[in-house]
């Protein structure tokens, strides 16, 4: 059993600008124990200290929470893994409907129990590849990546499923961002880089419509 006070979650996450609630601090430490307990056996993170679980995982996810939808809306986190961004996203944002997009077996029944034990209702475990999934009627609003690469093919898919007011979130190194930011596909913002963090940064988009 991981113990966690809550001031120590809440340090923790003071870099990041969180406040936790009681609820999200109670599913923070069951989310915790559940990745440690599987990562014994199943290859899901190389970050195990819990100090670096909170700020790496949970804090630099949660970061991004100023900048999405404050209303009701649809998030993709593709190639989900251990389910960062999305799991922490959708614990601290009941109005996201999140969709986690993970084509490994392994991950994917991971992914799965974290979801059921911690009655996330807002989030669904998708097995596949981002080409398999498609938005059932409204396009996405928000789509999410972290230390994904694939960037050709996921600009390609994000133009496609988002609709022309959807944002796309990437948690990368600033060189990539650079990079990615002379894409015209997409409109990019300026990088917002992570507390804590020397090279690396979150990259905002918007898809071009006339491309």
């Amino acid at each position: 059993m991981v113990s966690l006070a809550d001031k120590h979650i809440d340090e923790a996450l003071k870099p990041y600008g969180v406040l936790a609630t009681t609820d999200l601090r109670a599913r923070i430490r069951e989310y915790v124990e559940l990745l440690l307990k599987w990562n014994r056996t199943v290859s899901l993170t190389t970050v195990t200290d819990v100090d670096e679980v909170l700020s790496f995982h949970f804090g630099e996810s949660l970061f991004a929470l100023p900048m999405l939808p404050v209303e009701k809306s649809r998030l993709a986190d593709v190639g989900s893994g251990a389910g960062f961004p999305g799991i922490p996203l959708a614990m601290a944002r009941p109005a996201l409907q999140v969709t986690l997009i993970e084509p490994n077996v392994k991950k994917f029944s991971f992914l799965s129990e974290v979801v059921r034990n911690l009655d996330i209702s807002n989030a669904v475990p998708f097995r596949g590849r981002m080409a398999e999934f498609q938005h059932e009627k409204e396009p996405l609003d928000v789509v999410t990546a972290r230390a994904l690469g694939q960037f050709d093919k996921l600009i390609r898919w994000s133009q496609h499923q988002l609709g022309p007011s959807g944002s796309l979130f990437l948690w990368l190194g600033q060189e990539d961002a650079t990079k990615l930011s002379a894409d015209p596909r997409f409109r990019w913002g300026t990088q917002v880089k992570i507390p804590g963090a020397e090279r690396r940064a979150i990259l905002l988009g918007s898809p071009q419509l006339d491309i």
